[in-house]
């Protein structure tokens, strides 16, 4: 069997807290277990948010903590040509479609779509209103002519049914359990609707970047938190469209906070760094993370 590969692949945009500790040492626990390799992956797409220091007050904390990383951390920000290749081979086979709607024309689209029919609009797994094909109506060429004309940032969607037809299902991907055995899963692409590929500041997205990588880095198994068990089924469909292969995956709980709350950047739950200014030490932490 080929040695297995896994990756913790954080995002410099805020300092490593509890939470990213425990996604950080379940993978390396488990690549220990099976025998695997460990890499750490930066992702660092979205440049207006990630900094230098944080990307090296990350690895200082991640060596702290003891984690045997292998050397040489892919950059995201460093990739940009290889997730422009991919998205014009998206392109090429008519599965995405520029778009230039602006969050508020969204929003007066969907509540006018609500009104008309008296209910409310259907969402993606995040709670978000499914985009409601407004530029997927129009002609590309004209879409791109008055985003030249007006100045307009374009965003690249994609085409759900388009995609769907091209590679027919089931989409399926196998979820691996702490004992190494694994279970089929069906994944539902659908769901997401007409997602965003290639955002409007940055010549990718999350989700394209994430498959490609994972693919030109071997990755055979993805250890990640429930949070984004939702979005291997768009994954897997992009994995499909692209011929890349699809990892194992396993998407294990989140570390909340006394109110219930998953721990977050966004929420200022407390970082490594003020836990370590407080004493703690890799140890404090395991125990912390692994008594829960």
């Amino acid at each position: 069997m080929t040695q297995p590969v896994f990756r913790f692949a954080p995002s410099p945009n805020g300092r490593l807290h509890l939470g990213h500790a425990f996604s950080a040492l379940e993978n390396a626990r488990l690549a220990a277990r099976f025998g695997g390799r460990l890499l750490l992956r930066i992702e660092d797409i979205d440049t207006t948010r990630c900094r230098e220091d944080l990307v090296a007050a990350m690895i200082d904390d991640l060596a702290w903590l003891g984690l045997p990383f292998e050397p040489e951390p892919l950059r995201q920000s460093l990739r940009f040509p290889l997730y422009e290749a991919a998205a014009d081979r998206l392109r090429g086979m008519g599965l995405l479609y520029p778009c230039i709607c602006s969050r508020k024309e969204i929003a007066a689209a969907v509540a006018a779509r609500e009104a008309e029919s008296g209910r409310p609009s259907p969402r993606d797994p995040d709670g978000a209103p499914l985009y409601p094909g407004t530029c997927r109506a129009r002609d590309p060429a004209a879409v791109l002519s008055e985003a030249a004309r007006e100045g307009l940032p374009i965003a690249w969607r994609l085409d759900m049914a388009r995609a769907l037809a091209a590679v027919p299902g089931p989409f399926v991907y196998e979820r691996f359990a702490q004992g190494g055995e694994a279970e089929p899963v069906h994944a539902d692409p659908a769901r997401w609707g007409d997602a965003v590929i290639v955002r409007k500041e940055i010549p990718t997205s999350y989700h394209l970047a994430v498959v490609v990588d994972d693919a030109a880095q071997g990755v055979t198994h993805v250890v990640r938190g429930q949070d984004l068990e939702a979005a291997t089924d768009l994954h897997v469909l992009l994995q499909r469209c692209l011929d890349l292969p699809t990892p194992l995956y396993l998407h294990h709980g989140l570390v909340r906070d006394e109110a219930g709350e998953k721990l977050a950047k966004s929420l200022g739950s407390k970082p490594l760094a003020e836990l370590r200014a407080a004493g703690w030490t890799p140890a404090d932490v395991r125990a912390a993370l692994y008594a829960r």
